[in-house]
């Protein structure tokens, strides 16, 4: 699993200084962007939001096609799941089977 780098990165984006924690290579949290929640670099799209519509039934398309203006990917989208995945698995509580 990728953790959160402890450095932060610094770059210029559309000429504007862009600091950030990467969480991949498409996911990030900023400081004062979204409360700090990952979202997806370069823009304000939460992390959270593109999950929240893959639970309701919606296509990687679906969501690629509505989010255009963020140019999210499908490898972003999937990065995301990735993550989430890696999260729950790293963090659920083994419950022991009843006898």
């Amino acid at each position: 699993m990728q953790h959160m780098s402890p450095t932060i990165v610094c770059e210029t984006y559309g000429g504007i200084p862009y600091a950030y924690y990467p969480l991949g290579q498409y996911i990030a949290t900023v400081s004062g962007v979204c409360g700090g929640r990952p979202t997806f670099k370069y823009t304000r799209l939460e992390v959270s939001v593109v999950l929240d519509v893959l639970a309701a039934g919606w296509t990687v398309e679906q969501i690629v096609h509505e989010y255009v203006q963020s140019q999210l990917t499908p490898e972003a989208v999937a990065e995301a799941v990735r993550l989430a995945k890696e999260a729950l698995v790293t963090t659920a509580t083994v419950v022991p089977e009843a006898e």
